[in-house]
């Protein structure tokens, strides 16, 4: 299938052209629930004028309850809009490929900005509330991820169901209270804040490793410094984007 290939593909090319490592994480384990911890994807531009409104929403999931536990945010800057007045600093041609995967196979109705999706699906009511953010409920097996303090990862899954799919795990840098003085474009003139912002991707295949599937990773690099940072993990079917179990936490206290 085309889809996991140009996935894979997209997330080397991305953590190949990250050039700046974060300063040394401490030890620190973060571990799921056995019920399905969801994942918020938020597609966004600094070059979108109707973007701002979503980031402060998005924004505001830090006090939101459940995050990290039932859900776990991410916003991928699509760079699509670069070049119709201000170019997003943040945004990465990845991203718009993981936005163009989604609609090719189906779960998006199209490429915009801002788009969310919910566990994979295309979620057009986010402004309702943080309340359909709760966990669907299923039991799907917890998932641990481990930094080893040494910029190395391992991300570990006790799935409920034996997978009939290779499985593929992803870790995610997320910088949070960033801000940006647009100068140009649709949002010329303000300060934009962003948080959730995904810096840089790390992925590879899991393999059994007796009761669970593992995967080690290194810890994502990148050319953004950001006042706080977070992490984001997952595990998904390589052959399908919607991830089947997720797990995140903060890198520092408030």
């Amino acid at each position: 299938m085309k889809q996991p290939t140009l996935l894979i593909a997209a997330l080397a090319a991305l953590v190949a052209s990250s050039t700046i490592g974060l300063a040394q994480v401490p030890t620190l384990s973060f571990k799921s629930a056995a019920k399905r911890t969801a994942v918020v994807e938020l597609y966004t531009s600094e070059g979108c004028s109707s973007c701002p409104p979503a980031d402060r929403w998005f924004s505001s999931l830090k006090a939101a309850p459940g995050l990290f536990q039932n859900f776990v945010p991410v916003a991928f800057h699509v760079d699509y809009w670069d070049d119709l007045g201000w170019k997003d600093r943040f945004a990465r041609s990845a991203y718009s490929e993981r936005q163009r995967l989604y609609a090719q196979s189906g779960a998006l109705s199209q490429v915009y900005t801002p788009g969310f999706l919910l566990q994979g699906h295309e979620w057009r009511t986010w402004s309702s509330g943080a309340v359909a953010l709760q966990s669907d409920g299923a039991s799907v097996g917890p998932l641990e991820l481990t930094l080893d303090g040494h910029g190395g990862a391992t991300l570990r899954w006790w799935p409920a169901r034996e997978p009939t799919a290779r499985l593929l795990g992803t870790l995610v840098l997320l910088g949070n209270e960033l801000s940006s003085a647009v100068r140009s474009g649709e949002n010329a003139g303000h300060q934009l804040h962003h948080d959730f912002v995904a810096l840089a991707y790390s992925s590879g295949a899991m393999v059994r490793d007796n009761d669970h599937y593992s995967v080690s990773l290194k810890m994502p690099a990148s050319s953004t410094l950001a006042p706080r940072y977070a992490v984001a993990a997952w595990v998904n079917d390589a052959s399908r984007l919607a991830p089947l179990q997720a797990v995140g936490g903060w890198l520092a206290a408030p």
